[in-house]
Parts: structure tokens; sequence; C-alpha cells
């Protein structure tokens, strides 16, 4: 076995792709606010396939981070000079290629650093993956919160901020200070329009300290709509020994993801960009159309499977999709009431695209899990679920299927599983969910009542009713009884 490190890299190269260029060639371009596995297996996978071109190695990136998990990150990376090794897997073989677009890591803990990194003029970039939960968003209005603690934090201390976006916004001022052109802030998280999401999250923050700055921020950053897709699991000891046994590298955090990847962005960047249409990104005048399909059709599939599959105490996400109990629910969820909710696509067929999304999901080489998929409901409902039922409803459409979907959710948030095994808390509101869970066992309404999830749906008469005969149901029939009557049921 052979330790990842820039030395170590012609041994490594006999079993695993390797960068071909110079490291020292390369000089930073991007600051990315958020170094996870996502990022290494989607924007320095494309940014490495570019190098490999010679081309635009200008553009190497800067990690950067704000959270305390970002030191580790950091350090496990510096340990082996910044380079990871991505394993993609595809149904019928598995390949691994070690990845050098990343040059160096601020340390998360000194602000000051970083901030001197943003005013820097090379960078023309600032890129972020900080989750769908981490925009500053108003569950109830899905709008940006001036009242988050974190950005009246950052707005009574502009100077000495701590957010991912009190950062950003203080970068921009140094540089609009020293006449620097601002750089383009690029979301690359999943979530709808996240162009504009982190717009209004940096434009709001500055509105609290200035209106005038906020004023010139939303006349003169970019903040492109991308819309990001790659499944990537969380590393576990599973990972390490995989890449361990099958290539002969050791790798403290190895990254392991799909062959299949995709990003749509829109073509508005303020210093410039890298030639990344030349390795497979498209550029667009408008992402909304993609948007729609992928948070719909994949994120949406994700939720359908997750919530009965962890109810019924299965591990992976292939394991679910080869249960014909939860692979027929997300037939017909998705032929029935998701894929008619979204509009054409540009190229694109959508019965080709949902088997494209049935053929990924079933991978068993990817190793993820239901848990991960059941992550974080409380911010990805309101996103995945809720929009196509609203939809729906407001054409007089049945949704049925989706109702049952967010009624399986609540009863994935009681916090057993259909053998009595206890859920451990998956959400950053677990105590509460699992409290207003149990109140819906007697009273369904007490979840709808949710405003930050449901907003307006939960007075929905019709939504009412469905909900509250699916949670019924399961209650007292189980969780696979209840679908095997959904799925009698005609659409």
């Amino acid at each position: 076995m052979t330790r990842l490190s820039l030395a170590n890299l012609p041994e490594i190269s006999r079993r695993a792709s390797v960068p071909k260029y110079r490291r020292d060639d390369l000089t930073p371009g991007i600051v990315h606010i958020g170094v996870g596995n996502f990022h290494r297996a989607h924007l320095g996978v494309y940014l490495d396939d570019l190098f490999k071109l010679g081309l635009d190695h200008g553009w190497a990136l800067v990690g950067a981070g704000v959270m305390p998990g970002d030191e580790v990150m950091r350090t496990t990376l510096a340990a082996q000079d910044y380079l990871s090794t991505v394993v993609e897997q595809d149904n019928d073989l598995s390949s691994a290629r070690v990845t050098g677009a990343m040059i160096g890591f601020v340390p998360p803990a000194d602000h000051a650093a970083l901030i001197a990194r943003l005013a820097d003029p090379s960078i023309r970039i600032v890129s972020l993956t900080v989750t769908e939960g981490g925009y500053m968003i108003d569950p109830a209005t899905q709008k940006f919160d001036p009242a988050h603690p974190a950005m009246a934090k950052d707005a009574a201390n502009p100077q000495a901020p701590s957010s991912a976006f009190g950062l950003i916004l203080r970068g921009l001022v140094l540089r609009r200070g020293q006449g620097i052109p601002p750089f383009t802030v690029m979301s690359c998280d999943n979530v709808p329009h996240n162009g504009v999401v982190t717009r209004n999250a940096v434009a709001g923050l500055a509105r609290l300290i200035d209106p005038e700055l906020a004023d010139w921020i939303v006349a003169n950053v970019a903040f492109p709509n991308a819309m990001v897709d790659r499944i990537t699991p969380a590393t576990s000891d599973r990972e390490r020994k995989l890449t361990s046994e099958m290539f002969g590298i050791e790798d403290a955090w190895p990254v392991f993801c799909e062959e299949f990847k995709q990003w749509v962005v829109e073509d508005t960047f303020t210093m410039g960009r890298p030639a990344l249409e030349k390795v497979g990104v498209q550029f667009v005048p408008d992402v909304t159309p993609y948007e729609h399909m992928k948070i719909r059709i994949l994120n949406g599939g994700h939720a359908v499977i997750a919530y009965p599959g962890g109810l019924l105490d299965v591990h992976f996400v292939h394991e679910a999709m080869a249960h014909p109990l939860i692979r027929a629910f997300l037939d017909k969820v998705e032929n029935d009431e998701i894929i008619p909710t979204v509009p054409p696509v540009p190229d694109t067929d959508l019965q080709d695209y949902y088997k494209l999304i049935v053929r990924r999901f079933a991978n068993p080489k990817i190793g993820d899990t239901i848990r991960r998929l059941c992550l974080d409901g409380s911010n990805r409902q309101p996103k995945f679920i809720v929009p196509p039922i609203m939809d729906r409803l407001k054409a007089g459409q049945g949704i049925e299927g989706l109702a049952l979907e967010s009624a399986l959710w609540c009863r994935y948030c009681f916090g057993t599983t259909e053998s009595g095994k206890i859920i451990e808390p998956n959400d950053p509101s677990w105590a509460k969910l699992s409290a207003v869970a149990r109140a819906a066992k007697e009273n369904p309404q007490a979840w709808l009542a949710m405003h930050e999830i449901y907003g307006d749906l939960g007075t929905s008469a019709v939504f009412a009713q469905a909900f509250t005969t699916a949670l019924r149901e399961l209650w007292q029939r189980g969780t696979a009884a209840t679908i095997e009557a959904y799925l009698a049921r005609p659409a």
C-alpha cells in the first residue's frame, strides 16, 4: 500500500490515474468554501480534467471553511499534499483517479487570512458547498432571514465576520475600496436557484450594514445559478479499506462517487471563468429547466425511497431499489405525480432521464445509504416535495403518492423503525420533529401546522385529508401494507 502524496504519484500511477500537470505550474484563481466529498467529486474533478488538457492552470483551488469540521478536512488533506483519491464506480466497473486541483487550504480559524485571500486580485471566483440548510433562509418564507443569529452577529461586527457570507462580504468590501473588480460568487449546492439564494444572503447581510453597499452588490457581483449532480456518499472506514484493497492507496479521506456527473451553469461571471465547457460543463442562459428536472425527479425520488427504506430497516440505497414495494412506489409516484410537474427541458427526454436516475439509484457499488437520504428532511422537504404538491393542487390533480411520502417522513421522525429499532437523530431539528411526530400520531394536523415546512400547503383541506389518511394507515397497517394498498389503487 502506498501513502497518497506528491512524492508517491509515480508509484500510484501504476494503479490509478494521476495528474499529468506539474503542481508548481498551478496558481490560485478560486477559493472554495466548504470542502467536502461532493466538492472534491465535482468541481475538483472538472478542474482536474481541464488541467490535464494543459488549460487554465491559473484557476487552481484554495480550500476554506468556517465550520469546526473543516479543520479536520484541512489537516487531513494537508498531510497528503491536498491530493484526493476519487473512486468512480459504475455498475460494471470501478476506477480510481488522484486529483490535484487544490493547492492550499486556509485554516478555518484564521478569518483574517481568508479575508486577505478573498481580497487578492488573483481570486476571481468564490465557490461554495455549505449544504442546503446553510443559506440563512427563513423556512416559512424560503427567503433570506435577516434575523438569523449568524447574520445578526456579522451585521454587528462587519469588520470581523465569522459566517461564510460575512467573510465573502468583507472580501468584496475590501476589493471595492481598493478598486479591484468583484469576484463571482458561485454556489455549488443543491438549492433551487442557488445563485439567487446566495445573492440574497450576501446582499441581505450587506443591507443590514449599509443599504448602498447592498445595491452595489446586486448591480456589480455575479451570482450564477447552477444545477449540480453527482451521487457522492460520505466516507467511512469501508471506503478507506476499499481504496487500500482495490488500488493499494492509503488515503485518509477518499471520495467514492458514481461515474455520472452533470453541471449546468448560467454563463454570468464578472472576472472570467475557466473553460470548463471543454470538459463537459454546460453553460446556458437559464438553468431553470434543468434545475426543475434534477431537483424534482432525482432529489424528490431520493425522498420517495428514503423513508420507506428507513422504516423497513434497509441500509443501502441499491437495496431499496431491489425491494419490490419501494421500487414500485418510486415508479408510481414519479410517473403519476412528479414527472408531470416538470416543464420541458432542452434536448432532454424526461422518461429517458428517469431511466438514467433509476440506473444510478440501483448502482450497487456506490454504497450510498438510506440514512444519508433521510438526513435533513426539514430543509429538503420544502424544496423537493412541497413544490410539486403545490403545483398539482393548483392544477386540480391528485397528490396521494406525495402525501404518502410526507406521511412516511412524519412516521420516520417518530424515531423508531417498523421493527422497533431506534432511529438516531438525523436532522438539525430532530428534537422538534420527533415531538411533533409523536403528537401527530393522534392528531395528524399537528405535523402540517409546521409552517416553516409546509407554508400555505398546511392549510389545504385536500392535502390534509390525503396526509391524514396516509399517516393513520401507516400506524394501523404498517409501511409495507400501506404502500401495497396505494399501489393497488388506480392513478
